[in-house]
């Protein structure tokens, strides 16, 4: 069992301040990107979603696990590999919810069924690619999905407008019956779907002409996401709620949207830093000069050359390059001096040349 507070170096106690200072603090650290240790980094994102989580933190504080969605498998954060579920349904194959097991244990059981797990909705997964400029500031992105989604007609319901949904007469409204098994340990009694009803508890009267009963159909959906500054390439945003509709007024699923990012033609990204290469005279850098930069945001200034600069020579501008994740200060920005060689000279630029070769440059 991994012990998250340790991982991050806070006690049991630390306020959510201390732990997000102490994340953003190892983040840089063990970065990838700066050379650092990849199983490591992946450790501190791992600890930080769960400790930075309100109900996640007592969760783990709990049980020492987080479990999330029908999949039982902690809650898919940046960095951190996909957890899908099966569609839930009538003779479906589902995913067990471990919380709700361990909520039965600690309730006493009884004839407590999962009507929440049988009708939610699948997660949903897309890829969306945004330049790197884009992600300076925080920013909102709106997609077109293709999904299930509440049908129009009946609101979810499954049954015709009007009419009543009904309580199942095979399982009495509960979604579940019992089932006896026998072992060579004695007789077991679990409770299951109902065959009957498919876990609804209820049947409608009259089912919805347009969803057929399903209380979801197939349709776009506009959604707005929300993308922080500084969001790097396969972090991975989620929208609760915004997943397929589930069924007969069931939870939603989620969507998780995983960030790709552009490369920059002139920019190249490391971190939360940028490197770009500046080329320059032998005049500009024998006797040094100020030459105007344009940033990746777009902005002028003025840089200026130190005299005697070498080609590889790199300068650092604090504070020009990608806003931290946390959401506090920036990367800085390390423009690279290369010295260009004149390919084609005049003739006045030859004469002056053979001049400062003879006075020994």
């Amino acid at each position: 069992m991994k012990n998250y507070y340790q991982i991050l170096g806070v006690s049991k106690e630390a306020s959510p301040e201390e732990i997000r200072k102490a994340y953003h603090k190892l983040a840089h650290k063990y970065h990838p990107d700066k050379g650092g240790d990849e199983k490591k980094f992946k450790e501190i994102n791992e600890a930080y979603q769960i400790l930075s989580n309100k109900e996640k933190k007592a969760q783990y504080d709990r049980f020492g696990q987080v479990f999330d969605g029908v999949s039982g498998q902690p809650d898919p954060g940046f960095g951190f590999n996909w957890a899908w579920g099966k569609s839930p349904g009538r003779g479906a194959d589902f995913g067990v919810d471990l919380g709700e097991i361990f909520e039965d244990i600690f309730a006493g059981g009884g004839q407590r069924t999962r009507k929440k797990d049988f009708k939610k909705g699948k997660n949903i997964r897309v890829d969306l690619e945004i330049p790197l400029e884009k992600i300076l500031k925080n920013q909102k992105k709106k997609i077109i999905l293709y999904k299930m989604i509440s049908c129009p007609r009946c609101h979810g319901r499954g049954a015709e407008p009007g009419t009543a949904l009904n309580k199942c007469f095979a399982c009495g409204g509960t979604g579940g019956v019992q089932q006896i098994q026998r072992t060579f340990l004695g007789s077991f009694t679990r409770w299951t779907v109902c065959p009957e009803c498919g876990g609804e508890g209820q049947k409608p009267e009259k089912p919805c002409n347009v969803c057929k009963g399903e209380g979801r159909i197939k349709g776009e959906e506009n959604i707005e996401i929300f993308i922080p500054a500084g969001v790097d390439s396969n972090q991975v945003i989620k929208v609760s709620g915004k997943g397929e509709a589930g069924k007969k007024g069931g939870n939603p699923g989620d969507l998780y949207v995983r960030i790709f990012l552009k490369e920059h033609p002139t920019f190249k990204r490391r971190g939360d830093d940028l490197f770009v290469s500046l080329p320059i005279s032998f005049s500009q850098a024998a006797i040094g000069d100020e030459i105007e930069l344009i940033t990746l945001e777009g902005a002028k200034f003025l840089l200026k050359v130190p005299e005697g600069s070498e080609s590889g020579k790199i300068l650092r501008i604090s504070n020009k390059g990608i806003p931290h994740f946390s959401g506090y200060g920036r990367g800085n920005l390390y423009v690279e001096l290369e010295v260009k060689t004149p390919k084609h000279l005049s003739r006045k630029q030859k004469e002056l040349l053979k001049k400062l070769k003879e006075e020994g440059l």
